[in-house]
């Protein structure tokens, strides 16, 4: 479809000529109409001593034509198997309909290079035309004090050219050269000295032993913050590699707002390797040496705000933890610098992840120096705090050997132009991580949270959580992270920790299934937190609680999910019940008919276990619930289970046997029709955060109901379709349903727990 569009655009600037010769190049390609019966363009291509075999030509019908057009604007590289079932509608043979596109790309590609040549040809002309005008200019110079004709006195007019030309070319050096030194952190040794910026007053240079960043005091070398474009080298000889400008503007021009980019990437990874180092006094610690607090006064004497001030009625966030994990540096920035790697990293925390555009792609083969602007929504697994949406330059830098830093930081209202979204709920400040690999494969990584967001877009039964950075905190990046990485470590090693499973299971069929189960927990996420990633819709029902969002869905075409009106309602409450003992609880399939209403009377046994990590819960299970009697069948629920320090989610879905059946045998799981439902357990306690409970929540004494005084946040989600014809109309009592079931779930679950 971007082809089609483009070929539009063309369209309407392509000259009559042009338009000429893009018709002798159909007649001549006959836009794949006219394919030769069992030959190729190579086999039409004979030597001129051998006299080819006459062909039998084959002009397709109208019909045809049209229907391989239209195939062609939704895809044009069509796989054997779209051929196959192309040519069987058609009546056509395969390789046809494979000679067909053939032509048809290379009749587009060849428009398309005209049309590019056309272009550029305009371009040169008015260069030309440029030229000319600056010649005349310099031709006739004017006074600049009397507005007359300037006399260039006993010098000759070539003489005076080249002095006009040489301040011309010394200016453009001297700015080439301070942007050299910004960028690398250190002038060119091949420039004449006077005309170099000094990397002491550039103000750029960090020394890794000074800041004493995670520990690598030992570490004598001085870091260069820098920016490396292109290859990263800059000299007098060939043309620096800049950002790659917007139409209209000379080769080496920098954009006003790219510079500033860049300007602003460096600041924000200068503040945030002196935020991530050791013993900084811009962080206070707890009286158990745990949790640590931001010195706000420190803080504003060490920086000056680099994105404005802070927006009237926007609170403050900021937290840093270090962790190990099983993962080694250069790894870890590959993540973080592709969207979509860093979406599968963290995926219950990154709804939607896009780039803009990227400003430089780092050094030749390694991500050092890579900036790019990024879009990004980021989630809490509750329905009562808004997604964060984000708009954020990021920004990897190499620090030393094994050392690499990867910053991100909000571009302000007044860099976005007009393109601002008319409400911001939050900002970043200058956030990220330090990461430093260790020798037993492992890795340091120090993670700093830093943000600005409306308080009033959250629930009270949440403030308290957020503005202690235990949603969208580094805790919670870092426990993700390790979680992951685990995951990722064991998938790939040979050995299966905790498997134990009265069915048997390929590597093939074990990798459909955890895929399955990913998109089944993404579904889930998406139907709690209600991300643009899943178009819902939201519903205002009069006798459903306001805490409880309740959205719908018309799948038409998807063949992850029921076709019809799917519905999707959440809540979330507060329960005097630690974590552990919820999670503990809600996973035993053995306990499982005390809450869940379909289960009930129905022996739950397990049949595939697939771990996830080494830690007991994490996992992938198929559950098997035995009929009652006769007139019940076998019911199969797929369900995914997880818990660190950040949180625990339990995730199920109802699958029908073959279906299950083909995953199992390492078939694709993208046909498997689900519709999730569970919880997201989120600790809040006074030890998670430092501060009391709030909002009617009642305090318990340690040691009562497995809690040490506090509680969890638990979130109930459901998804259910509500008719198979996505014409139907939802009706009250349908709402009503699936509020009584989330209202019913939440009443069964406290009284197994005896808790109210």
């Amino acid at each position: 479809m971007e082809g089609h569009g483009e070929m539009g655009l063309i369209g309407e600037k392509i000259d009559t000529g042009l338009m000429v010769r893009m018709r002798d190049d159909e007649y001549e390609s006959r836009s794949g109409s006219d394919n030769v019966e069992g030959a190729s363009g190579d086999d039409l291509d004979a030597g001129d001593d051998q006299r080819p075999k006459k062909k039998k030509y084959h002009r397709h019908t109208p019909h045809q034509i049209q229907e391989l057009e239209a195939f062609f604007k939704e895809c044009p590289h069509p796989d054997e198997k779209q051929r196959l079932e192309l040519s069987r509608r058609l009546g056509l043979e395969t390789k046809q309909v494979k000679f067909w596109f053939q032509n048809r790309r290379t009749q587009m590609k060849t428009q398309l290079e005209r049309h590019e040549n056309l272009m550029l040809k305009q371009d040169n002309d008015k260069l030309k035309a440029e030229n000319d005008i600056m010649r005349g200019a310099m031709a006739n110079p004017i006074c600049n004090n009397c507005g007359g004709p300037a006399i260039p006195g006993q010098i000759s007019f070539e003489e005076h050219q080249l002095r006009i030309d040489n301040a011309r070319l010394k200016d453009e050096l001297n700015r080439i050269c301070a942007l050299a030194n910004k960028f690398l952190g250190r002038p060119l040794s091949s420039l004449p000295a006077p005309m170099l910026l000094s990397s002491s007053n550039s103000g750029l240079e960090l020394a890794v032993g000074r800041n004493g960043i995670g520990g690598l005091s030992s570490i004598g070398t001085s870091l260069h913050m820098g920016l490396d474009l292109g290859d990263g080298v800059l000299s007098t000889s060939s043309a620096m590699p800049l950002i790659k400008p917007p139409m209209g503007l000379m080769g080496n021009e920098v954009p006003v707002d790219r510079s500033m980019f860049i300007d602003l990437a460096l600041l924000a990874m200068d503040e945030l390797i002196k935020m991530a180092q050791t013993d900084s006094p811009l962080w206070i610690k707890s009286l158990d040496g745990g949790k640590e607090t931001l010195n706000y006064e420190e803080y504003k004497r060490t920086f000056s705000p680099c994105i404005g001030s802070k927006p009237a009625g926007f609170v403050t966030e900021a937290t840093r933890d270090t962790g190990m994990v099983i993962i080694d540096s250069l790894a870890l920035v590959e993540t973080l610098m592709d969207t979509g790697r860093w979406k599968d990293m963290f995926p219950c925390m990154v709804a939607r992840a896009a780039t803009i555009d990227w400003i430089s792609t780092g050094s030749a083969g390694i991500r050092n120096g890579a900036l790019q602007v990024m879009h990004a929504e980021l989630q809490v697994l509750s329905p009562l705090v808004s997604v964060r949406q984000l708009k954020f330059l990021r920004f990897c830098k190499q620090q030393a050997e094994g050392v690499w830093a990867v910053v991100d930081v909000s571009l302000d209202i007044s860099q976005e132009g007009t393109n601002v979204q008319p409400f911001v709920n939050c900002r970043k400040l200058p956030s990220g991580f330090v990461v430093q690999d260790l020798p037993n494969g492992y890795s340091k990584v120090t993670w700093v949270e830093h943000s600005e967001y409306d308080e009033s877009c959250i629930h009270q039964l949440y403030r308290s959580f957020i503005s202690a950075g235990m949603g969208f905190g580094a805790q919670r990046w870092v426990a993700t992270l390790q979680r992951r990485c685990e995951f990722l470590a064991i998938l790939m090693s040979s050995s299966i920790p905790n498997e134990d499973q009265t069915a048997v299971i390929s590597s093939a069929g074990r990798s459909s299934m955890l895929k399955l189960a990913q998109r089944m927990t993404d579904n889930f996420c998406s139907g709690v937190c209600a991300s643009t990633a899943r178009n819902w819709d939201n519903l205002h029902v009069g006798n459903v609680g306001e805490d409880v969002r309740v959205m719908t869905r018309k799948n038409l075409d998807d063949p992850g999910e029921p076709p019809g009106i799917v519905l999707s309602a959440a809540t979330s409450v507060w329960i005097p019940v630690a974590q552990p003992r919820l999670f503990d609880f809600l996973r035993d399939d053995r306990l499982r008919s005390e809450w869940d209403i379909l289960s009930t009377g129905r022996p739950i046994q397990e049949m595939v276990h697939i771990a996830k990590g080494h830690k007991q819960g994490n996992c992938v299970s198929l559950l098997r619930g035995s009929p009652t009697n006769a007139n019940e069948n076998n019911m199969l629920i797929l369900q995914e289970t997880w818990s660190d320090a950040s949180g625990s989610v339990v995730v199920y879905a109802p699958v029908d046997i073959p279906s299950i059946n083909v995953v199992m045998g390492g078939g694709d799981s993208a046909y498997v029709a689900l519709l999730p439902s569970g919880f997201a357990i989120l600790p809040d306690e006074p030890s998670s955060y430092g501060g009391p409970h709030n909002f009617n929540r009642t305090m318990v004494k340690a040691g009562d109901n497995g809690t040490d005084g506090g509680g969890c946040l638990l979130t109930v989600g459901f998804q259910i379709l509500l008719d198979s014809q996505p014409t139907a109309k939802l009706t009250v009592e349908s709402v009503e349903t699936v509020n009584n079931l989330i209202s019913c779930t939440i009443q069964k679950i406290k009284a197994a727990l005896k808790v109210t």
